[in-house]
């Protein structure tokens, strides 16, 4: 069984035993990994800190039948102290972790890797409303994994939009005439931000009205959701306020 060596994001933890841990990362080249971190919970551990959720590490492991061993880590970056101290950042870091480990298996591309990389480096450094990033994230990881939405063009029949009936079941946008009865329709500002935080476009993104970002939060979340299976638990703990820009509240908009 050979040894191996990657960068990897923690994505979640789960103790074993009296002193071990199972860690599940997302890696640069080898995908999704979960492995065993042997001792890591004594207080002497050399690399029990380097292993905790949003922290980035090249790991070097050794390969098991099931389980893979962690027996090197060193820390690349330190996002979790960081994210910690914003809550709303927290919650929006949980669901995004989250969301990585549920579309993420041992083939998932360098992509991936980047955008959650990417993501916790920018909740970090609170460079943007965590609620935006969080949104960011969900669309273009989805993408990245074959279920791209439409806000433009029809995603039935292709037809040239703007249309504004959303239906999450067909992936998007549709013609009226093959909306189905009682489809709830966007409107332009919603679309104009949807559109904004799939291609990363900021400077719109951070130009829009709290109103419409929760809308287009409850858009994002639905079509996440539903192309998951199954609910994020994360996603229920997500603070309200994470989608609040302090200098939009305090210029008054």
């Amino acid at each position: 069984m050979p040894l191996y060596r990657d960068e990897a994001v923690v994505l979640r933890t789960h103790k074993l035993g009296e002193a071990d841990r199972i860690v599940t990362m997302l890696s640069r080249r080898h995908g999704k990994i979960r492995a065993v971190a042997k001792g890591v919970r004594r207080t002497a551990s050399k690399f029990g800190a380097r292993l905790e959720p949003f922290m980035v590490a090249d790991v070097q492991l050794y390969e098991g039948r099931s389980l893979d061993t962690v027996t090197q880590a060193e820390s690349l970056a330190s996002y979790g102290a960081e994210i910690a101290t914003d809550y709303a950042g927290y919650t929006a870091a949980c669901a995004i972790v989250e969301t990585a480990d549920r579309l993420s298996d041992a083939d998932s591309s360098v992509q991936q890797y980047l955008l959650l990389v990417g993501a916790l480096r920018s909740l970090s450094r609170h460079e943007r409303p965590p609620g935006l990033i969080l949104d960011s994230y969900l669309l273009r990881a989805l993408s990245i994994a074959g279920w791209a939405p439409s806000f433009v063009d029809c995603a039935v029949t292709g037809a040239p939009g703007p249309h504004r009936a959303f239906v999450v079941q067909l992936g998007g946008v549709v013609a009226d005439e093959v909306a189905p009865p009682g489809t709830p329709r966007l409107d332009e500002q919603t679309l104009t931000l949807l559109g904004a935080l799939l291609t990363g476009d900021w400077v719109t993104a951070e130009a829009s009205a709290e109103g419409t970002r929760a809308q287009a939060g409850g858009v994002i979340a639905a079509y996440t959701q539903y192309h998951l299976e199954r609910g994020l638990r994360s996603l229920q703990h997500v603070d309200p306020a994470a989608r609040h820009d302090p200098a939009q509240s305090e210029s008054g908009a």
